[in-house]
């Protein structure tokens, strides 16, 4: 029996690496994503190759319609029929009020963190969709707390991004679950990764109520249960991994 394939956006690093990795030890074989980094997304399919997995790391901006097309195609055609795929990639911008923000940051981050979920979501729906002749599978949204904090004096167009993110896991879940495709939603607290500014991570794991901040294995194991077998019966949920936060 083959091994069951799945696809990791943002999968270079932090949370995305780690998922992928995780995967990898969980019997899949897995395609990843990365933006620019070339080299540590190569790092992580070496890994999984070296785990007896096949691999592949796929340059590809989410916001671009077609480069999201591209990297599905070439999922398709060397690693075969998806079963799964975690929508990761993200990013902040720079911080300041939104009084203060470039209207170029603001079209960034909603282009890459909801309009590029909808992009890798869409395209994993005709694949999986029963409606579309697939015979299913599963989407996870990676998310983030700061959809509920709101973010004030950093960055609330992420946090709005990702409040979309919230909603489209919802409303897609609902439009997809009689197609076999289950979608789902994790939402991360503080988690020691490269996204925060130096300094940024001490400071807000005061509001956690385990006092401290998470590892992006804890991410990717909600990931990979959410994606699992053992999930089967939940769709439209969305699981904090935040600490208490």
């Amino acid at each position: 029996m083959s091994a069951p394939v799945i696809l990791v956006t943002g999968g270079s690093r932090g949370i995305g690496a780690a998922t992928a990795r995780l995967a990898a030890k969980r019997g899949y074989n897995v395609a990843l994503t990365y933006a620019n980094n070339e080299s540590a997304a190569a790092r992580v399919a070496d890994e999984i190759r070296v785990m007896g997995r096949q691999s592949l790391a796929l340059r590809a901006n989410v916001a671009s319609e077609e480069d999201v097309a591209r990297a599905f195609a070439a999922v398709d055609e060397k690693l075969g029929r998806l079963s799964a795929v975690v929508i990761n990639s993200g990013i902040t911008g720079h911080n300041s009020r939104l009084d203060e923000a470039d209207t170029s940051t603001l079209r960034e981050v909603i282009n890459v963190n909801l309009l590029g979920a909808m992009f890798c979501a869409r395209e994993a729906v005709r694949r999986m969709s029963t409606r579309h002749g697939g015979t299913g599978g599963a989407i996870v949204f990676i998310s983030s707390r700061a959809s509920v904090y709101g973010s004030a004096g950093e960055y609330v167009w992420y946090a709005a991004a990702k409040g979309g993110m919230d909603s489209l896991g919802i409303g897609l879940a609902r439009e997809v679950g009689r197609e076999g495709i289950r979608v789902n939603v994790v939402s991360p607290g503080p988690i020691g990764t490269e996204i925060h500014r130096p300094g940024r991570l001490e400071k807000v794991v005061d509001r956690c109520a385990m006092g401290r901040a998470g590892r992006p294995e804890e991410v990717a194991e909600a990931a990979l249960f959410l994606v699992s077998d053992a999930a089967a019966y939940c769709t439209g949920a969305n699981l904090a991994v935040a600490g208490g936060a």
